[in-house]
């Protein structure tokens, strides 16, 4: 019989075996289903939330950041107060996927509860889901396509929502909040990455924020906001 192999290498050689642990504090929220708690990059799991990248029409049928709107309904709605998550596996973008709790709330719960995120792979929201396309909360007030197909660029998805849309709505629905026109005359602030890879934001009144061509190939981003930017872990331009 071979000798008993000591636990931390048996851990290294079989992950699977890790055993889940819990991170609490107060988090860096990225999108409404990505935040960061220390150096833990966490993905909340059972759901997919818009990018802060992805637009929706609103209820007037216009271009809206449904993402960016997700993002800051649940900065409100959990109000700086610390999370603990429930860590389980790790994503093949080096996240921990878990399920987030504050003050005793499930966290994924409430997002797709409120309209911000859909249900995916488990189960456990669907009723979450079902009414909140009935109250037309949140994205449902609007429309807008699946998260995951959006990602994708997937031209033969489902426009959902309340809204009747336009013949030109899978085009909008499908484009992004980074291509060359600004998502709303409130999100101006453009962001690019430059030639040692830090993100720099040029508001309307900076030197060169002429000469910023917003191209989504070039990693260009619309944003809202100076704090947006910022939470993004971009500086202003010094020039």
């Amino acid at each position: 019989m071979s000798p008993k192999l000591p636990l931390v290498l048996l851990l290294m050689l079989w992950p699977g075996l890790a055993f889940a642990a819990d991170v609490s504090g107060v988090p860096k929220i990225r999108e409404a289903d990505q935040i960061q708690i220390g150096n833990s990059r966490i993905r909340l799991s059972g759901i997919d939330a818009p990018s802060v990248d992805q637009l929706c029409l609103n209820t007037k049928g216009e271009r809206w950041t449904c993402g960016v709107a997700a993002r800051d309904e649940l900065i409100k709605h959990t109000d700086n107060k610390s999370w603990t998550c429930h860590l389980g596996q790790t994503d093949r973008r080096g996240r921990a996927l878990a399920r987030c709790e504050v003050d005793g709330e499930d966290i994924q719960k409430w997002l797709v509860h409120s309209g911000w995120a859909l249900a995916r792979v488990s189960h456990d929201y669907d009723a979450d889901q079902a009414a909140a396309r009935e109250a037309k909360a949140g994205m449902w007030q609007g429309a807008f396509i699946a998260p995951w197909d959006w990602r994708i660029r997937n031209k033969k998805t489902t426009i959902l929502g309340a809204v009747k849309v336009p013949e030109t709505a899978h085009a909008i629905l499908l484009a992004s909040a980074s291509g060359p026109v600004a998502p709303s005359p409130d999100c101006t602030i453009k962001g690019n990455v430059n030639s040692s890879g830090e993100c720099i934001y040029h508001k309307p009144t900076s030197r060169w924020y002429a000469q910023i061509k917003m191209k989504i190939s070039k990693g260009t981003r619309w944003f809202c906001s100076v704090d947006e930017a910022e939470a993004a872990g971009c500086r202003e331009t010094r020039r």
